[in-house]
Formats: C-alpha cells, sequence, structure tokens
C-alpha cells in the first residue's frame, strides 16, 4: 500500500536509533521543503529523542512537535520516493527498502560520539548542506522562500580529529577525473559499483574504471564488499571527520561537474540489487 496521497514526493530517512541525526533530517528537509515533499524519520532500533537534538533544532528556529522516535517496521508496507540512510549501520542493515523507489546511503557521524565542539550544531549544519545538494539535484522551480530556506546554516566552529590518512596521498586521488567524479558520485548515492561507475562515466573500459578504484581503495578512502557477482563501493565510514568534509563539500558546491552523470545513473537499466530489505 502507497503512502502516498498528494502530488507531494516522499522521503524516508532511516537512522539506528531515530534519535539525532534522522530527527534533524526530517525536520529541515520539512523547514526547507514541506511544501513539495512528504517527510518521515525511523530507527532500526529506535530510542528517545536525544534531548540535544531537540536544543539542536530549537537554536536555528526548527519546529520539533512533529517529532517523534519511530521504529522501521511502522512503514515497512509502504511506498517512499527516496529512502535515505544516515549512518553506516542502518545502511548495512537496510541496503533494499522493498518500497523506495530511490534509496540513497549517506554516513554522518554520530553526534553523541563526535570529539568536537558543538557536535550536534555541527552535524546539523552539515545535514543541511546535504539536503540543499539533494534539492538542487531533485526539485525544480523552487519558489524564492524554498530557495531562501535552503541556504546553508553557516557556523564558525572548531574540530579535532586524529589524522588517519595523509594529506598528501589524499589529495592526490582527486587530480584524476574518474576518480574524483567517483568520490563525488558515491558520496551522493552512498554505494556503486563498477558497471555503475561505468554507466554514469560513460566509460567502456572496465579495466580502466577499476584500476582507479584500486588506487582510491589503497588510499584507504573507499572500501569495497562483495555481493553474489558484483562488488561495491563506498566512501570508507573511518575516513577523517576532514576528508569527509573535503569530498561532501566538493559534491555540493560543484553539482555541474556530475550533473550528466546522475542523469546516465538514473537512467540506468537493469541495476544491480544491492541486497535483501534489513539483512
Amino acid at each position: 500500500m502507497s503512502n502516498q496521497t498528494s502530488t507531494k514526493r516522499s522521503v524516508l530517512f532511516l537512522c539506528t536509533g531515530n534519535s539525532a541525526r534522522s530527527q534533524m533530517a526530517e525536520a529541515l528537509l520539512r523547514h526547507k521543503a514541506g511544501d513539495q515533499f512528504d517527510i518521515s524519520s525511523a530507527g532500526t532500533l529506535p530510542e528517545e529523542i536525544d534531548a540535544r537534538t531537540l536544543d539542536a533544532l530549537k537554536n536555528f528556529g526548527l519546529t520539533v512537535d512533529k517529532l517523534k522516535s519511530k521504529s522501521v517496521e511502522e512503514f515497512a508496507e509502504q511506498e517512499f520516493d527516496f529512502v535515505i540512510t544516515l549512518c553506516d549501520k542502518a545502511s548495512q542493515e537496510c541496503r533494499n527498502f522493498p518500497g523506495a523507489k530511490a534509496q540513497l546511503a549517506w554516513d554522518f557521524p554520530d553526534p553523541k560520539e563526535r570529539n568536537c565542539n558543538n557536535p550536534f550544531s555541527i552535524t546539523l549544519s552539515e545535514l543541511n548542506n546535504r539536503l540543499s545538494m539533494f534539492l538542487l539535484l531533485e526539485t525544480k522551480n523552487q519558489s524564492s522562500s524554498s530557495t531562501a530556506s535552503a541556504q546553508r546554516i553557516d557556523e564558525q566552529i572548531s574540530e579535532l580529529d586524529d589524522i588517519t590518512i595523509d594529506p598528501i596521498s589524499f589529495y592526490k586521488c582527486l587530480t584524476d577525473d574518474i576518480r574524483l567524479k567517483t568520490l563525488m558520485l558515491t558520496n551522493y548515492h552512498g554505494e556503486l559499483c563498477v558497471c555503475e561507475l561505468m554507466e554514469a562515466l560513460q566509460e567502456d573500459s572496465q579495466p580502466k574504471v577499476s584500476r582507479n578504484l584500486a588506487v582510491l581503495k589503497r588510499a584507504g578512502i573507499i572500501t569495497d564488499r562483495k555481493h553474489g557477482q558484483w562488488v561495491f563501493y563506498k566512501i570508507n565510514p573511518e575516513l577523517p571527520i576532514w576528508v569527509k568534509k573535503v569530498i561532501s563539500e566538493t559534491t555540493e558546491n560543484n553539482l555541474p561537474l556530475i550533473a550528466k552523470n546522475l542523469d546516465n545513473l538514473a537512467n540506468m537499466s537493469n541495476r544491480p540489487s544491492k541486497t535483501d530489505f534489513c539483512r
């Protein structure tokens, strides 16, 4: 049974506890484009909403009245235009939501575990930037009010991270067109296989794409997993936050660079299935 009763498109944000990131995403998207989307959030193991989540949302003037923690099981029989996971654990548990027309896997650090100042406000700002990118890609003819509310939430913040990746090797990896676009595409989609990247990039040579993936993997920037005959690649969830920010902000601020690639991927037929729902 579909949950769509209007011309609005529907979005379901999934996280593990539905206590922070997914609640923030729900409130943000409702504020930015509630006239265009029906928005819900849920958790694979729902728990009470963290009070710091509500405080961060209120501090930015966002409405929290409609927020409550919910289980993904409540939405098992519903259809959504977009299902977006916001943490690696939820992505692994629900790789292929049966009612999703499109599924994206975004990975944001848990603000409850971040070692920095104002972790909940930082996470809210990062989610806002990603949702602004989402709206640029997925909506047309936005009203001026919608455009205004989609502006970045800017803060002067500082973070402490242990460097676990060589910055010289990292920036060298960005100098190749295939590698850079691969990171931008996986940053948006969450996980892609070689055949999807070949289609998106319009590259006929699988060895060429695979060689560039190997470079990214050796540098520790991406990881892979095998499912059946397919090998799927994603941005390494263990990367330090500064590296994730470089990749995310490069993607968010340079969408024209991959616009055609995203269209190619959207029009691809017989895309490989990632796995069964909540396996």
